[in-house]
């Protein structure tokens, strides 16, 4: 339901843009999307792979938000936006992965050019939600640490609540503005993409219309959206490293830090890995990037759950009675 009345909301932004009307002012009207290899051998091998990991990233995130919604324990904001962490995640390899599948498996490799512009919309804004969620994680893990008598307060479910309102709200208006902005592209001659979905920067060398000014607003947005939250998060970890080390206990350090661990472990991959495809010049931007792209794109969203799981005992503790229900809480 909600797709489709994204893609309704889409062709109405086209119609006003006047890039959908009789004579097809953006030149295509549909993309082929390529993926990684057209060899066929090499295509089944990226079928099975590529199912493989949507498959552990379903019910891996799955797992999670059940964990976290029928276990009272982890009814704290930590896990309030983990659970949403996951539901990101979980929406954003069902934007993208589903499709490259069909395609591998399928000698038709057409996207609309709406549905493209869809599947923009909808990467754009669930980047932006993961990388805003991961900055109110962070906030999280300071103001229990170093402001733990204020954390009632400062983390009240009316204000998570909010946090997480706002959150959705500046992701979905970033992901129109710059569908709108592609919206406005002219594209002819070639409409091959040889990546596994419809990408921002792929579309721009694509066009045969000046990108300059959409390139400039791009990056300039896209430092504030991105860049700002990363600042937010190594200015509170910093001062989490110096709280903790006021900690005499070296037990206590050992329990304060392992709640950070797995935070900072996915906040590396996930920039890590986003930085080597966006942090460059759109000149330098090639298909050697697709690797990056699949990490970010699949490989990340499929460890988030393992990494929050694996070290954390609350978080086991709740899958184990999940899944094995009363025997489990026999054997703990």
């Amino acid at each position: 339901m909600e797709r489709a009345l994204s893609r309704c909301l889409l062709m109405l932004m086209l119609q006003m843009t006047g890039k959908i009307d009789g004579d097809n002012q953006s030149g295509v009207s549909e993309f082929l999307l390529l993926g990684l290899s057209e060899n066929p051998e090499q295509q089944r091998v990226l079928f099975w792979m590529f199912l493989s990991m949507y498959l552990v990233t379903v019910v891996g995130n799955v797992f999670i938000i059940l964990a976290i919604s029928f276990d009272s324990r982890l009814h704290t904001p930590m896990y309030f936006f983990l659970a949403n962490l996951s539901f990101t995640d979980l929406f954003f390899v069902t934007n993208t992965i589903p499709k490259m599948l069909v395609n591998l498996q399928s000698q038709n490799k057409a996207i609309s050019y709406v549905g493209c512009l869809t599947q923009l919309y909808f990467l754009v804004s669930l980047v932006t939600q993961d990388n805003l969620i991961l900055a109110m994680m962070a906030y999280d893990r300071y103001v229990a640490i170093c402001r733990p008598l204020h954390y009632v307060t400062a983390m009240s479910p009316g204000l998570c609540m909010l946090f997480l309102t706002s959150c959705w709200a500046l992701s979905v208006l970033y992901g129109l503005t710059l569908t709108l902005l592609m919206s406005t592209v002219t594209f002819c001659g070639s409409r091959k993409i040889r990546y596994i979905f419809c990408e921002m920067y792929v579309l721009l060398r694509l066009a045969c219309s000046n990108t300059q000014n959409i390139h400039i607003v791009l990056i300039a947005t896209g430092c504030f959206i991105f860049l700002t939250p990363c600042g937010f998060m190594i200015t509170s970890y910093v001062r989490i490293v110096r709280a903790i080390l006021r900690i005499p206990s070296t037990f206590s350090k050992y329990k304060a830090f392992s709640t950070c661990a797995s935070h900072l472990a996915v906040v590396s991959l996930f920039y890590g890995t986003l930085g080597m495809v966006y942090l460059q010049p759109l000149q330098t931007y090639s298909m050697k990037d697709s690797v990056a792209t699949v990490m970010y794109a699949v490989v990340t969203p499929m460890m988030n759950p393992f990494i929050y799981s694996l070290r954390n005992k609350d978080m086991n503790g709740a899958l184990g009675k999940l899944l094995l229900g009363k025997g489990f809480q026999r054997l703990t």
